[in-house]
């Protein structure tokens, strides 16, 4: 199965077609969202064509496609309005002998990490900035960044899993890491 796995969209319809271009070009079987779908937060600016309705319409049209986890900007309101679950604070994503720990980022991050074992992956966005690096009993923290906001002079990015690689890639498809 190839997954491709965005974050933070936060209500962009620009950047919410140009996710679902993406998604369609790399011809994966599922899109997994990291959260914060609709509101832009308080935090940061209004992202390039702020319209939450719009990314509303363009989602639920994919909603047998897509799964996701919730983020600090999704609430009970967004569930009512979107048509595939978003609610979940963390998914497990079984992957040969470790999992995949799916979650934003807000609650269990590298700081205050969830229940992992040795070698076992935690994948959140909500920092906006991509991340692959080691931490505490040999896990590996993982972050496609963001798909609207991208911070740190990161680019607008997602990831790719497919047989166990994971692909970092710009929204023009370029790859810039690859583990």
């Amino acid at each position: 199965m190839k997954l491709f796995i965005a974050s933070d969209i936060h209500g962009s319809a620009y950047w919410c077609r140009q996710m679902i271009e993406a998604y369609r070009a790399e011809k994966a079987d599922r899109m997994l969202l990291l959260g914060d779908i609709l509101y832009h937060g308080p935090r940061n600016d209004l992202p390039q064509e702020y319209a939450p309705k719009e990314v509303i319409t363009l989602l639920n049209s994919m909603k047998k496609e897509i799964f996701c986890v919730r983020g600090n900007c999704d609430t009970e309101v967004d569930q009512m309005v979107l048509e595939f679950p978003i609610l979940a604070d963390y998914s497990v994503i079984p992957m040969g002998n470790r999992i995949i720990y799916v979650t934003h980022g807000h609650k269990f991050n590298t700081k205050t990490p969830p229940p992992l074992q040795k070698g076992d992956i935690l994948l959140h966005g909500h920092t906006h900035i991509p991340a692959w690096e080691k931490f505490a009993d040999d896990n590996l923290y993982l972050n496609p960044g963001s798909i609207s906001i991208p911070k740190n002079g990161s680019a607008n990015s997602y990831m790719i899993l497919e047989n166990g690689i994971f692909h970092w890639k710009t929204l023009d498809g370029e790859v810039y890491q690859k583990l």
